[in-house]
């Protein structure tokens, strides 16, 4: 795996589920090497990589930093394929760049597959998923964590904010994660971004985990793209209330595994509803996080990665 080593990065998660499967696997932490060592950095990468030899490498956004003549020596002889998470419009260059570089690309959103396509090269949808290993429920969580409604994700997507907002009149909505600090006095921002276990933290001390999908080409979504935060949530035994798009009931059934909203008004019915019945609560998160485990893991998607196969529902 090429990208960023740590204990967040998904690039972490990916090589836990390969030795999951039975496969070798290791981390080039290119964005490390670069901050570390600058343009000497790929020295070193380009030696990991040829010290393992390995079948495949698979690159994610950050594997970038390593330069185009790196990555190159990296891929040669080599099985490669990269994977977009990003709800980022229009494609960045230097995801172009990379994406040109590989054999096939791999994305967790229908627009930025057809985006892919649209420059010729060979792209398959594949939505991420959850860390077994990260995304289990907490034991618990502080008393400045309990609340009716939790959002984490950043505040850099204007979209959210009227969501958000209208959410808040009716009920008590901590809101954490990035970019929200200009927006303190407007939304009732609890904190910062969120690592590693706090996340557990945060669904187990909220009665609703909130979606809202941070741009507006989601919408158009013709697969039913999601962001990670659903998987993670259902994993951490939270209960899972968000914006509904076209097909998103493959991945998880309204009133099953999940709550999905069309409109801030529904929202806060469904949000009413929901807290009013703490049965129902206990049976979306029960199901939910059994449906993840059993068909939404990392180890799943990568199954169908290593084949060279997008995501299909079951």
């Amino acid at each position: 795996m090429v990208g960023a080593a740590g204990a967040e990065r998904t690039e972490s998660s990916l090589a836990r589920a390969a030795r999951a499967l039975g496969h070798e696997a290791r981390v080039l932490d290119a964005l490390g090497w670069r901050r570390r060592l600058g343009e000497a950095g790929g020295l070193v990468l380009r030696w990991q990589a040829d010290r393992f030899a390995p079948d495949l490498v698979l690159c994610t956004r950050h594997a970038a930093s390593a330069g185009e003549r790196t990555l190159r020596h990296l891929v040669r002889g080599r099985r490669s394929a990269f994977w977009y998470f990003d709800a980022v419009q229009p494609l960045p260059g230097r995801v172009v760049t990379l994406a040109r570089g590989v054999d096939a690309v791999f994305a967790t959103y229908g627009y930025q597959v057809e985006a892919f396509r649209a420059l010729r090269l060979r792209a398959e949808f594949l939505p991420q998923g959850a860390d077994p290993a990260l995304d289990r429920p907490a034991e618990t969580a502080p008393p400045a964590y309990h609340c009716d409604l939790a959002f984490v994700g950043s505040g850099d997507y204007p979209r959210r904010h009227a969501v958000l907002a209208e959410l808040a009149r009716h009920f008590t909505l901590q809101v954490r994660g990035p970019g929200w600090a200009e927006l303190a006095g407007q939304l009732p921002v609890a904190g910062g971004t969120v690592r590693a276990a706090e996340f557990a933290r945060v669904a187990r001390g909220a009665r609703l985990m909130l979606g809202v999908d941070a741009l507006e080409a989601q919408r158009a979504e013709a697969r039913g793209g999601t962001s990670n935060r659903l998987w993670r949530v259902l994993a951490a035994g939270g209960c899972y209330l968000g914006e509904y798009v076209d097909n998103v009931e493959e991945f998880a059934r309204h009133g099953v595994h999940a709550l999905w909203y069309r409109h801030p008004a529904d929202a806060v019915e469904l949000a009413r509803g929901a807290l009013a019945d703490d049965a129902q609560r206990a049976r979306l998160a029960a199901a939910g996080r059994a449906h993840v485990l059993a068909q939404h893991t990392y180890a799943h998607r990568l199954q169908r990665l290593l084949a060279g196969q997008g995501y299909t529902s079951t």
